[in-house]
């Protein structure tokens, strides 16, 4: 479990098939020493279990399905990534749940500047998951807590701050990159819930949610 407050920008340090699996290792400062063997850490959003680490380089697996799911894939080495440990007992709960189990992997239409430190991101996402976008609902993206914006069709905008910009990698994507992509776990259980029961498109009144207990 983790929160989408990212920790740290690591560093991949290599990544190549061996078998069945893909090895990744990564260099990390401060989340690699807090992680043991066998922790789970987000990368890019990605929930990955250590499997070995050394001195400033962390070790993991990934199956050749969450590769094709998620955009590990497209790393390379000297690629910056997002690092978050996973949530302790006790500590502040500044995002939202984050599983670090990708939805799906959506697109950057537009990144605009509004004044000097407002700052949208466009994103599509692919037309099947647009039920589970929620205007003003929490999003992650790339592994980072985010609340949604402007909604149209499959496509969303999210404001970044200046700190999220600085912190993580989303002040380095462009239009045309790919992002990993986890919905809010909670809207997905209340899609889940109403599969079957919801009506039609439009129709969505107070009256049904208070019917089926929301």
């Amino acid at each position: 479990m983790f929160t989408g407050i990212v920790k740290e920008v690591g560093r991949v340090r290599g990544i190549a098939k061996a078998g069945d699996l893909y090895k990744l290792s990564i260099e990390s400062k401060t989340v690699g020493e807090r992680s043991d063997i066998g922790a789970s850490i987000s990368i890019n959003g990605v929930c990955l279990t250590v499997t070995n680490k050394e001195k400033g380089i962390i070790h993991f697996d990934a199956v050749e399905e969450t590769v094709r799911k998620t955009n590990l894939g497209d790393l390379i080495s000297g690629n910056e990534v997002n690092l978050e440990d996973s949530l302790k007992t006790g500590e502040a709960m500044g995002g939202h749940f984050v599983l670090g189990h990708v939805d799906c992997v959506g697109r950057i239409i537009d990144i605009r500047k509004h004044g000097r430190e407002d700052v949208s991101m466009k994103i599509s996402v692919p037309k099947e998951f647009a039920c589970l976008i929620v205007k003003k609902g929490s999003v992650a993206l790339e592994g980072i807590s985010l609340t949604v914006g402007e909604i149209t069709g499959n496509q969303f905008e999210a404001h970044l701050v200046p700190h999220t910009l600085k912190s993580t990698t989303l002040g380095l994507k462009s239009a045309g990159d790919a992002l990993n992509i986890e919905f809010d776990i909670v809207g997905k259980y209340v899609a889940r819930l109403l599969e079957g029961t919801t009506p039609a498109a439009g129709n969505l009144t107070e009256d049904f949610l208070r019917e089926n207990g929301f």
